[in-house]
């Protein structure tokens, strides 16, 4: 019981943070779509923070993982597991760093960003740096130190904030009436490249703050104990490349796919901004995860728990569909978070959202193959929704835009999430109450029928709009959730 009471609050802590950090990152959004003087400025930052979500993955290669495996197989040697890869990840991100910055110009060119290779330069840096990083975060993680992992993951943000508020707000206001004070490094047309010097400003301040967990591994590598390291981490390579393909593919190929770049640039700012704002939905998916993941886990220890897999399922999707009709009902108010020249990518949103929604779906039933140790049925899904990705948008973004980008992650996580189920459904049977579900998925449509064709306008569709929202809630509370089973308040019910 001490264990799960301490297993417990190192999710809470570490979800807290995740969720929290994500959020802080998010708000960054409505300050580049208000400052940055255009949506292109925008679809650049788009584009190669893709590139940079891709190449975390390769620079760590799966090594985290591989340390928690083998520093957890045989802990009196976790040091020597720490120092072999933390010198390996280190010597492979400072070889890319290297390379990276010396053929800066050439990857600008290459990319369509020509005039500003140091951009190049500066996320090269960036992403070596925290991959790198990745490890003493981890080694942080096996020491049962959350709260530090907590404070430095939230001070990275925190000071890539202040760093884009000085550079893209204050900055042009000293400019405006006392230039002199810093001409010496301030250059007003500089715009989107100052988001990745703040970026690399927060990343230095981290890697600065690691130190202490840095210092303490031994500059020496088991080649023995490295070389299975890596044999059990390179699988993992693939999963996470194909995983994260998923969701960054398709604004890594866009500027590639219309012959205009500087359109390309535009519709990506725009579809980026809109994307960002569905993440609300993603938020929520990513703190149902820390919490779930244990569970199933903790759970498959006392036995058959079938019944509280599929309840977990029912009450994600119908949390979800709440979530969404949320959103929609009150996208005129959440609108204002971006300029208004952004607002014609909104109609994006709700594809992503029922994305996102099928992307926690198809986590949830994720548990199979892992209670199963069939992981390789992953990497597999994760391939096919990637192919199904990769045709979508070559095919069909150059006459339909981003529409098609949407419509791409949208066939990817239901295919996937289909083909996951049947193949669960095999391996690992599970009776999911499709009966509620179906309930619940007929009113979300009815009630999205009702917000997108009902002529109401005004102070009169936000009434309807939070009518249909209670009615939502008072099904829920009446079918599944009664107001007496909640914890702390449901007392005050009985």
């Amino acid at each position: 019981m001490a264990e799960m009471k301490n297993l417990a609050k190192q999710t809470a802590i570490y979800g807290v943070s995740s969720i929290m950090g994500k959020f802080l990152n998010w708000c960054l959004v409505p300050l580049y779509t208000y400052v940055l003087t255009n949506s292109a400025e925008y679809g650049i930052v788009t584009n190669l923070y893709a590139w940079t979500a891709l190449l975390l993955v390769i620079l760590t290669y799966g090594m985290e993982t591989g340390f928690f495996r083998f520093a957890n197989k045989d802990q009196e040697n976790a040091g020597d597991v720490y120092s072999s890869v933390l010198c390996c990840v280190g010597s492979t991100s400072t070889l890319f760093a290297l390379l990276g910055v010396a053929f800066s110009p050439a990857i600008a060119d290459l990319l369509g960003y020509s005039k500003h290779p140091e951009f190049i330069s500066m996320l090269c840096v960036i992403v070596a740096m925290d991959a790198f990083g990745c490890i003493p975060f981890a080694y942080l993680r096996f020491q049962n130190r959350p709260i530090r992992f907590a404070i430095l993951k939230l001070a990275m943000i925190l000071v890539n904030i202040a760093a884009n508020i000085f550079f893209l707000v204050i900055c042009p206001k000293i400019q405006a009436s006392h230039p002199e004070w810093i001409s010496w490094f301030y250059d007003e047309s500089y715009g989107v490249g100052y988001v990745f010097i703040s970026n690399l400003i927060s990343t230095v301040f981290v890697t600065c703050m690691l130190l202490p967990q840095i210092l303490k591994a031994k500059l020496k590598i088991d080649s023995s104990l490295l070389k299975q390291i890596l044999k059990y981490s390179f699988p993992l390579l693939i999963l996470g490349v194909a995983g994260i393909m998923n969701q960054s593919l398709d604004k890594i190929i866009f500027p590639y796919l219309i012959p205009d770049r500087e359109v390309a640039d535009a519709q990506l700012g725009i579809y980026g901004a809109c994307f960002k704002i569905a993440m609300v939905m993603m938020m929520f998916t990513q703190a149902f995860r820390y919490a779930y993941e244990p569970f199933i886990f903790a759970q498959n220890k006392g036995g058959d728990k079938k019944n509280e897999y599929a309840d977990a399922m029912k009450f994600f999707i119908i949390f979800s569909f709440l979530i969404f009709l949320g959103m929609i009902f009150y996208l005129d108010i959440l609108k204002h978070l971006i300029r208004s020249d952004y607002w014609e990518g909104l109609r994006v949103v709700p594809i992503i959202l029922i994305s996102y929604l099928f992307q926690g779906i198809f986590f949830n039933l994720s548990l199979w193959y892992k209670l199963t140790d069939k992981t390789q049925y992953g990497a597999y899904f994760s391939i096919i929704g990637l192919i199904i990705t990769l045709l979508v948008n070559v095919l069909f973004v150059p006459k339909y835009g981003y529409m098609a980008s949407a419509a791409a992650s949208l066939c990817c996580f239901f295919v996937i999430t289909v083909i996951s189920y049947c193949f669960g459904q095999k391996y690992y049977p599970i009776n999911y109450d499709f009966k509620s579900i179906l309930i619940y998925a007929l009113v979300t449509a009815l009630f999205f029928a009702i917000h997108t064709f009902s002529p109401a306008e005004g102070a009169l569709r936000y009434v309807q709009d939070t009518i249909l929202l209670l009615l939502f809630l008072a099904l829920i509370i009446k079918r599944d959730l009664p107001l007496k089973a909640l914890p702390v308040v449901g007392k005050y019910f009985r």
